[in-house]
């Protein structure tokens, strides 16, 4: 039996298993299908890591995490979990694809969000061949010419500057009139020569044909609809947890949740189930930054190691 599961290899699962194994526990398995690292290793640029002063991107900056987290002797699993249940005597069954399953006393869940869909017309028949949420994995393809972005939080803003380094031109869509990043990001923006601001605007729909976006409809404050001759759209519009795998057989989930989806829990990362942690983007209130994500991971490994401690 595991002493500790942790589910998702993000900055919030790597700590968790730096934080736990270096405590002493000596059978901890982070399950994460594909490479550790999360969410932000598609980030172009990070620069606000305490301690980290040099610009990098979310790949780079992940890198190291890898090596320092195993180094107590965590163990990667690379296979998906379909589902975290509680057993009769207090401990975890960790189901995992293909029929096989885990025990464990404590489980650490760190799933973290994907992003969110934006619900125009067009968006999933054209997903991957000219939408798409990552500009650092799909930037390249349109190296000089012209690009849209949805959205109006620092990932919108940041990923249009990296864009505008790519492309000839980004056309930057919000629904808004101003915009919700960082105001040294939103000047950055504004000055920008290659960036043009559409806002108080929406996507009506993305055409193309079957080798991929032709274009896109924004329908302006007005009612009127601007045509932009576009081949790629780069949509931010915010993230949806990923809380599938507490969901239970009868639909119910295996702790308390919020309204929106996200798990509840305490200072110490705790859910209303002994033994159950979230930490990340997961658990409610999330500020869904790195740091806190990291931040919440270490501490939900203390609160398991003094769960284990408290089973003898």
């Amino acid at each position: 039996m595991l002493d500790l599961a942790i589910i998702g290899g993000g900055p919030a699962g790597l700590s968790a298993g730096l934080y736990a194994t270096r405590g002493g526990l000596k059978n901890v398995v982070m399950f994460e299908k594909g490479m550790p690292g999360g969410q932000i290793t598609s980030s172009s640029e990070i620069e606000n890591y305490p301690g980290v002063a040099q610009v990098m991107d979310g790949m780079s900056f992940m890198e190291p995490w890898n090596e320092q987290c195993m180094r107590f002797g965590l163990k990667h699993e690379m296979i998906a979990v379909e589902q975290i249940s509680k057993n009769a005597d207090n401990t975890f069954t960790i189901k995992l694809e293909g029929g096989k399953s885990e025990q464990a006393k404590a489980v650490i869940v760190c799933t973290g969000s994907a992003p969110k869909k934006a619900g125009f017309k067009g968006e999933n028949e054209f997903f991957g061949k000219g939408v798409s949420t990552c500009a650092t994995c799909d930037g390249f393809f349109y190296k000089g010419k012209e690009v849209a972005v949805l959205g109006g939080g620092d990932t919108a803003l940041e990923e249009a500057l990296y864009l505008a380094n790519i492309c000839s031109k980004v056309y930057l869509i919000h629904r808004r009139a101003e915009f919700r990043a960082a105001p040294s990001t939103t000047e950055k923006v504004k000055q920008n020569a290659k960036i043009e601001l559409i806002t108080e605007a929406s996507i009506d729909e993305v055409y193309g044909d079957q080798k991929g976006v032709c274009g896109v409809k924004v329908k302006l404050k007005d009612g009127s609809i601007r045509d932009l001759n576009v081949p790629g759209i780069f949509t931010f519009v915010g993230l949806d947890v990923r809380n599938e795998i507490l969901k239970q057989d009868n639909g119910s989930f295996l702790c308390d949740m919020c309204e929106g989806g996200q798990v509840k829990v305490n200072l110490k990362m705790q859910t209303n189930i002994a033994g159950l942690f979230a930490a990340g983007d997961l658990r409610q209130d999330a500020p869904k930054q790195v740091i806190c994500a990291a931040g919440d991971g270490a501490i939900a490994a203390l609160s398991a190691l003094a769960y284990i401690e408290s089973l003898h």
